[in-house]
């Protein structure tokens, strides 16, 4: 069974800062292909971090809004761990849509 989640990406766009749309567009189609439903996209901004993450002192974060069931969802999770792109992630199990009156 699907569950809605909050997918909070941090991109790496280092020394390609102008990229974040097209790493934000290829996780999309990537998504799509693995059977995950992106309900929404929230492009944030730039920030720093508290402190420096793999030689990076700040990243382009983006929340996206996905429905997916837990099994993909780790296989997501092992991927993206290993995209180049994506320096950190964090997942947060969201409640169900609430159907259109």
């Amino acid at each position: 069974m699907k569950k809605r989640y909050e997918a909070l990406l941090a991109l790496n766009t280092r020394g390609k800062e102008d990229s974040s749309k097209e790493i934000i567009e290829r996780l999309e189609r990537e998504f799509a292909a693995d059977g995950i439903t992106v309900e929404q996209v929230q492009r944030l901004e730039r920030r720093e971090f508290a402190y420096p993450h793999d030689h990076q002192k700040s990243a382009y974060y983006v929340n996206f809004i996905i429905a997916t069931d837990p099994a993909t969802l780790e296989k997501l999770r092992a991927k993206l761990k290993l995209d180049a792109d994506v320096t950190l992630q964090n997942y947060l199990v969201l409640p169900p849509a609430k159907a259109a009156a």
